[in-house]
C-alpha cells in the first residue's frame, strides 16, 4: 500500500461500506494506526464504540425505514402508535428493544401496525413472549394470541409463569395473559422515543 492513503477510497471504505479501521488496516496490508492517522488527517469523524457494535449487528444497515410522507389514516396511526408506547412502552435507556406488553390484543395489533407501516419494520423482526399466572392454563393462552395476532407457536418466545397476586380481579381482566410484543433496534427506540418528547 502507498503510505498515502486517499480520501476517496478511505471514505468510500469506512463511510459507505462500514469497515473499521482495523478492517481497513488488514486489508491494505499496514497499521490501524496508519489508518486512524488518515481519518484525522482527513477529518473524518471515528465512530463510537456503540455505533460500532450497531454496524456490527445491522451490517446491511438499519433494519427498519421511517415513512415520512403520510396520508391522513397514516397520521393518525401514528399518533396512536406514539400515544400506546408512551403510556404502555419500554422507555429505559437500558435496554434496546422498543417493546410494549399488554393484555388486549386491539392493542398489540395496533401498535404492530404502527412499527410496519410508519416504520418498515418487518415480520420476521418482531419478537412475542407471553406472562401468565400460575393458574391459567397455558395452552388456551397460547392459543388465543396464536389466534388473535397470526401468528405460530414457534414465534411465541419465552412463556413467563408468575405466581397470582392476591386476591381480585386479575383473573378477568388477564385470563389470557399479557403479550409481549418488540423490536430489538436502538436507533429505532431513540427515535420513537425523540418523537414522544415533541408532545411534551
Amino acid at each position: 500500500m502507498n503510505n498515502k492513503l486517499s480520501f476517496k477510497k478511505l471514505a468510500n471504505l469506512y463511510l459507505n461500506k462500514n469497515e473499521s479501521a482495523f478492517e481497513i488496516a488488514k486489508a491494505s496490508g499496514c497499521s490501524e494506526n496508519k489508518i486512524n492517522y488518515w481519518l484525522h488527517k482527513y477529518a473524518i469523524q471515528k465512530r463510537t464504540i456503540s455505533e460500532a457494535i450497531y454496524i456490527k449487528h445491522n451490517p446491511a444497515g438499519d433494519p427498519f425505514k421511517i415513512k415520512n410522507r403520510l396520508n391522513k389514516k397514516e397520521v393518525e396511526l401514528k399518533g396512536l402508535g406514539l400515544g400506546i408506547y408512551w403510556g404502555e412502552g419500554d422507555k429505559s435507556p437500558n435496554n434496546t428493544a422498543v417493546r410494549v406488553g399488554n393484555t388486549d390484543p386491539f392493542l398489540i395489533k395496533k401498535f404492530r401496525e404502527f412499527l410496519r407501516k410508519i416504520y418498515r419494520v418487518k415480520e420476521e423482526k418482531f419478537f412475542y413472549g407471553l406472562i401468565l399466572f400460575n393458574d391459567i392454563k397455558k395452552a388456551n393462552a397460547v392459543e388465543f394470541w396464536e389466534k388473535q395476532l397470526g401468528i405460530k407457536r414457534s414465534q411465541l418466545g419465552k412463556i413467563t409463569i408468575i405466581p397470582p397476586q392476591g386476591k381480585g380481579t386479575y383473573k378477568k381482566k388477564s385470563e389470557n395473559g399479557v403479550l409481549i410484543l418488540g423490536f430489538t433496534n436502538k436507533k429505532l427506540k431513540e427515535q420513537i422515543l425523540n418523537e414522544i418528547k415533541k408532545y411534551k
